[in-house]
């Protein structure tokens, strides 16, 4: 694979743009880049024109990795088409929820999990973003002191549901949330489960356990919708197995790879400032002998999906991750 690998991205909407764009700008080494959906089309992705094919088997034909964009995409496009790409050789990094917690399907975090991708049959899944932003703070600290117990509470952007997310907060459209986003908290991502949880809290539980290899981990989670473009952020509190201080907890985080941490309280990460940025951001630290709270802020589009995926098919090819 000398001259590079050949790449498909399923999916054309706010997904699959940014998968294209982290693909370029991290370099991953491409010989040719496919572009597939629904339906045929001209369409323009990270300021590249493409012509869109047809998401059907033979498209996957010479594929090395296929990249499906999930909920972004075209919806139950994994389902039907990943084991035609993978007996055409590809691997499938899905971005979608349907593999996640499949026990022979990794779920993997690279920050956090990296070696479990090694173990895939043709397929890895690409975690919740919201997920994925808390493993790789809570991994670090897991490592180091041991967890016990997770409250997060969330605060996600509409462009977590798709270009129709984004329309109902710029323009005003009704048929996407069960209330009005406009200047509004909608504490309901998904469906509400018999437990009460909605299907987004519930994901958060149980990826959260199985990337982590915790699978008796003390989870509680409250996902809220607020009018924010792009960028999610959660209230996390954490309690740890031993005490610790905050300049031990601020070190821990501090060298955690994917997290930038800022240790000054009034200088704290919103998602405004931190779309288009890759990475995790922490700060608002507060440590009290084993209970340790904090502020985490992450683009959903990027480390939430894109960019982890990237990172997954990096780890594969001995190349950055």
């Amino acid at each position: 694979m000398g001259n590079g690998y050949t790449v498909a991205v399923v999916g054309a909407g706010m997904v699959g743009d940014r998968l294209v764009a982290e693909l370029r700008r991290r370099d991953f080494p491409i010989r040719e880049l496919r572009v597939l959906a629904r339906s045929a089309r001209t369409a323009v992705l990270a300021g590249e024109t493409f012509e869109v094919g047809v998401a059907e088997p033979e498209a996957f034909d010479g594929v090395d990795f296929a990249f499906f964009a999930g909920t972004e995409g075209e919806k139950g496009a994994a389902v039907q088409l990943a084991r035609e790409a993978i007996s055409r050789g590809a691997v499938v990094i899905d971005n979608g929820s349907d593999f996640r917690l499949d026990p022979d399907v990794p779920l993997v975090v690279p920050e956090v999990n990296v070696g479990a991708a090694e173990g895939h049959d043709g397929l890895i899944a690409n975690a919740n973003c919201s997920t994925i932003q808390m493993v790789v703070t809570l991994a670090p600290l897991a490592r180091e002191f041991g967890i016990e117990k997770v409250v997060v509470s969330t605060y996600q952007a509409v462009s977590g549901s798709g270009r129709g997310g984004v329309d109902a907060l710029e323009n005003g459209r009704e048929d996407v949330y069960p209330k009005p986003i406009h200047g509004n908290a909608i504490p309901l991502i998904g469906s509400i489960g018999e437990d009460g949880r909605t299907t987004e809290e519930t994901k958060m539980v149980r990826e959260t356990r199985k990337i982590m290899d915790l699978p008796d981990l003390e989870i509680h989670a409250t996902a809220v919708r607020i009018p924010v473009h792009t960028g999610h952020s959660e209230s996390v509190y954490v309690e740890l197995d031993r005490e610790a201080t905050l300049e031990e907890v601020g070190d821990v985080l501090s060298s955690a790879p994917g997290v930038t941490f800022s240790g000054d309280a009034e200088d704290f990460p919103t998602p405004l400032e931190h779309a288009g940025d890759s990475g995790v951001h922490v700060g608002r630290l507060r440590v009290s002998g084993k209970v340790v709270e904090y502020w985490c802020v992450s683009d959903n589009l990027l480390k939430g999906a894109a960019t982890n995926a990237v990172q997954i098919a990096e780890s594969l090819v001995g190349v950055r991750v």
